[in-house]
C-alpha cells in the first residue's frame, strides 16, 4: 500500500508567510521605481508636445514678413508668414531686350525676379514690398496678389512675377520682396483656458490660427479670429507666455519674440523656454 505525501497545514502557513513577506519587500523597493519611470515618461511626452508647438512656432516667427508681428497680450500673437522672397529689377536692362523692372511710383504690375526663390509663388499668393508698420501689410497698401509667373530669361531674370494691382512706394530702394502663400495669409498662436484642474493637470491649450484673411485693425485682444482653420498644437498647457521686442540688438533691425510654455499632467510639470529673431529690415 502507497503512502500519499502532501504539504502539511504548517507547512502552508510558513510558505504564505515568506511570500507575504517577498511580496512587501518588492512593493517597497520596486513601487518607487515604477512611479519614477512612470514620471519620467510624463515628463518626455511634455517635452516632446512642448518642443513640437515651439519649434512650430519659432518657424513661423523667423520667415515672418518684416515688422508684421502685433502682440495684442501675452498670450497670443500674430504675424504673416512667407514662403519665399528675393530681389526684384529696380531699372531697365539696358543690354538685354526683355527686361521687366518694378517701379513703385508708376504703377507698373510686373517684374523681374533676380534671385531663386525657395518656392515658385503660385496664383492667388500675395507679394509683400517695404512693410515698415505692422498695419501696412494686414490693410493692404504694400500688398499685392500674384496673376501670373512667368519663366526665367536667361541673362535677365530667373522668373517674371505678375502682380493683380500695383504697388505705390516711390520711396523704397531696398529692391525686396517676400511671398505670403494665400492658404496661410495672416497667423495668429492663441493660449486659451490656462491653469490646473484638480487632478494635476493643465487646462489650456496652445492653438494656431490661419487662413482667416487680413485684419486690418490690431487684435484687442486674444481670441479666436473669425473664419479660417485652426491646428491644436498643445493641449494641458499651464501657463504661457509671449514677449516681442521690435527692435532686438546693436543694430536694431532684428525683432525678437520671446515664447514660454509650461505643461503639467499628473503633477508633473515641464517649463520650455525658446526665443527667435525675425528680421524687421524690409
Amino acid at each position: 500500500m502507497r503512502t500519499q505525501r502532501g504539504f502539511t497545514l504548517p507547512e502552508l502557513v510558513i510558505v504564505i508567510i515568506i511570500g507575504g513577506i517577498l511580496a512587501a519587500t518588492l512593493t517597497v523597493f520596486f513601487r518607487p521605481a515604477f512611479e519614477t519611470w512612470l514620471a519620467l515618461r510624463t515628463r518626455g511626452d511634455l517635452v516632446d508636445q512642448a518642443s513640437a508647438a515651439l519649434t512650430a512656432m519659432r518657424r513661423d516667427v523667423r520667415v515672418a514678413v518684416p515688422n508684421s508681428i502685433r502682440t495684442p497680450a501675452d498670450q497670443c500673437f500674430e504675424l504673416v508668414p512667407t514662403t519665399a522672397g528675393g530681389r526684384f529689377r529696380k531699372d531697365t536692362d539696358t543690354v538685354t531686350a526683355g527686361s521687366l523692372p518694378l517701379d513703385l511710383s508708376t504703377g507698373s504690375t510686373q517684374f523681374d525676379v533676380l534671385s531663386t526663390l525657395a518656392s515658385t509663388p503660385a496664383v492667388g499668393d500675395a507679394v509683400v514690398v517695404d512693410n515698415q508698420n505692422p498695419g501696412d501689410v494686414y490693410a493692404g497698401t504694400n500688398r499685392s496678389n500674384v496673376s501670373a509667373v512667368g519663366a526665367g530669361l536667361a541673362g535677365v531674370r530667373q522668373s517674371s512675377i505678375t502682380m493683380s494691382a500695383a504697388i505705390n512706394d516711390p520711396g523704397y530702394q531696398g529692391g525686396r520682396f517676400v511671398v505670403v502663400p494665400a492658404s496661410q495669409q495672416a497667423v495668429m498662436f492663441v493660449c486659451s483656458g490656462t491653469g490646473v484642474d484638480a487632478s494635476g493637470n493643465g487646462t489650456g491649450t496652445l492653438t494656431r490660427y490661419s487662413h482667416y484673411g487680413f485684419v486690418a485693425a490690431y487684435p484687442s485682444s486674444c481670441g479666436a479670429p473669425s473664419g479660417g482653420s485652426s491646428a491644436v498644437l498643445a493641449t494641458r498647457v499651464k501657463s504661457c507666455s509671449f514677449v516681442y521686442s521690435p527692435n532686438k540688438g546693436a543694430t536694431q533691425q532684428s525683432g525678437f519674440v520671446s515664447m514660454q510654455l509650461e505643461l503639467q499632467r499628473s503633477s508633473e510639470v515641464v517649463s520650455l523656454l525658446v526665443g527667435a529673431h525675425v528680421m524687421n529690415a524690409p
